[in-house]
């Protein structure tokens, strides 16, 4: 995009335009040993999800806000979702919390961006 196309374009839209840009980047892919799975995941998430979590941790509920992570933000190869809402449950009751936290780990840390890189833009 030239700088004459942005300036007839309003900030909102340059904005959308790269969450979108974004968004429609590849799959990045995290291999869980524990499980034998290929998750797949974006580098980044709107900011409903995010809210959607960070409101979990600021209501002190952080089993459920890296569960709520896996669910929201855990794809297969295709880019659908892993988990259905309906598995939280089972999540929390059934499933080691040591690689719980392992991938929500992985896939909360998907766009921080490092030092180095901040300082290149």
């Amino acid at each position: 995009m030239t700088d004459t196309d942005k300036n007839k374009q309003s900030a909102i839209d340059i904005a959308i335009g790269h969450f979108q840009n974004k968004l429609s980047g590849g799959l990045m892919k995290y291999h869980s040993e524990d499980w034998g799975l290929d998750i797949y995941y974006k580098a980044t998430a709107s900011l409903a999800v995010e809210n959607k979590i960070m409101s979990l941790q600021q209501q002190n509920k952080t089993a459920e806000a890296l569960v709520e992570s896996i669910i929201s933000k855990a794809l297969n190869k295709n880019g659908d979702k892993m988990f259905k809402p309906t598995d939280k449950a089972r999540f929390l009751h059934e499933v080691d919390p040591q690689v719980i936290i392992k991938v929500a780990t992985v896939l909360n840390n998907a766009n921080a961006d490092t030092v180095e890189e901040i300082e290149k833009n």
